[in-house]
């Protein structure tokens, strides 16, 4: 643990507060945030750390230190969500109609900064280089593969994250080795069958009936032909079917997703939808049309990462800190990242029944208990420290 770091990280508390306030305020959605990356820039640039923007929105930034050693980065993302704020008596309420900050990343972003600012403080000790991510588009699943298609991990030997969790008490940190947040998949199922009058069904067939005994078969797929310790969730979320209440319909389009930890499982839910469907529509007569659209990847925590972090995190805040928190069947576009390099993904307490801040990420009450700002932005830094000097 370095020691000027957690001054530094202390010291500038109530600016961390306010970055987080500001940003809280004025939420951009995904590919959307032109004024949050001005705003990263030009606090870059009062601390005279080197970057790059990114296309269309999102901040590559590093911070050098001595020529020849291993580089870590460090992400933080920072879009906001389609949400309607409802907690709208807090003076940092959303000033956005119908966006807000509903899943935390004005604080990851927040962190970030200031954990950039501690480490500028001491970047002639460093025994190697700190690179920023400010990503884009977390939401949209599409942000962390922009920035490595346009050279975030050029160079990279370790990476890492943080989430705020508002499942888990403020302060506390998770990071086990091993899946923490699932793969995440979509699913699209299109049933053609013959339209006509609801009074001659038998001169028709029915998309509604295919349709219907899809979504009631399609999850024995889980129980009954996936092992149950290989954790998987199948979920149909919209249904599309007929037009008027007298006419048979002759289409029916399904949508939904698929979340899994293991490939494998992956690779045979992907499968068996196509077969389901097909089989399903032949038995009535129909024909089906399946897209099934990889998302993210598992965020699977490398070991040796998630143990540094956790001993920094001891180090830093005392052994009480840590926290086992359960995998989340969750979908984030972190793993992009970890294809390139080894890493971990911790997530920092933020729930405190007494300030309101349990409700879950999404929602329009979602909130987070700043206290725990000052421990996310300190296990940035630190985790770099201490990576860069292993």
């Amino acid at each position: 643990m370095n020691q000027t770091i957690k001054q530094s990280v202390t010291t500038n508390k109530e600016e961390l507060t306010a970055l987080r306030r500001k940003l809280h305020s004025e939420p951009e959605l995904s590919f959307e945030e032109f004024k949050t990356t001005a705003f990263i820039c030009e606090y870059l640039d009062n601390l005279g750390i080197s970057y790059r923007k990114t296309e269309p929105t999102g901040v590559i930034a590093e911070i050098q230190g001595a020529p020849g050693g291993k580089t870590v980065a460090l992400r933080g993302d920072m879009d906001a969500l389609p949400v309607q704020q409802l907690n709208t008596h807090v003076p940092y309420a959303s000033k956005e109609e119908g966006k807000m900050h509903a899943c935390g990343h004005d604080a990851h972003t927040s962190m970030l900064l200031i954990a950039a600012k501690a480490l500028s403080e001491i970047k002639d000790q460093l025994p190697g280089n700190v690179r920023l991510l400010f990503q884009p588009a977390e939401e949209a699943a599409a942000g962390a593969k922009a920035m490595v298609a346009q050279g975030a991990m050029n160079g990279v030997d370790n990476v890492f994250g943080i989430h705020i969790w508002s499942q888990m008490p403020t302060h506390k940190v998770s990071c086990t080795p091993g899946p923490s947040f699932a793969a995440a998949d979509i699913f699209k199922v299109k049933f053609k069958g013959r339209g006509g009058h609801g009074a001659i069904p038998e001169a028709c067939i029915d998309t509604a009936i295919v349709a219907s005994s899809f979504v009631m078969n399609v999850q024995t797929v889980i129980s009954r032909t996936i092992d149950p310790q290989s954790p998987a969730v199948l979920t149909v979320g919209k249904m599309v079917v007929g037009t008027r209440f007298n006419v048979i319909a002759e289409n029916a389009e399904i949508e939904g997703t698929v979340r899994t930890f293991h490939p494998d499982t992956r690779d045979h839910i992907e499968k068996s939808i196509t077969e389901y469907a097909d089989s399903i529509a032949t038995v009535y007569g129909a024909s089906a049309e399946v897209e099934y659209i990889r998302g993210t990847d598992a965020v699977d925590n490398d070991e040796e990462s998630s143990k540094l972090v956790q001993q920094v995190a001891v180090e830093a805040f005392g052994s009480d800190v840590i926290f086992n928190e359960k995998p989340t069947m969750g979908g984030e576009d972190f793993s992009a990242f970890l294809t390139k390099a080894p890493g971990s993904f911790a997530l920092v307490g933020s729930g405190n029944p007494e300030k309101d801040t349990e409700w879950a990420h999404h929602h329009g009450n979602f909130d987070i208990d700043e206290d725990a700002l000052v421990t996310g932005a300190e296990l940035y830094a630190q985790y770099a420290w201490a990576y860069l000097n292993k």
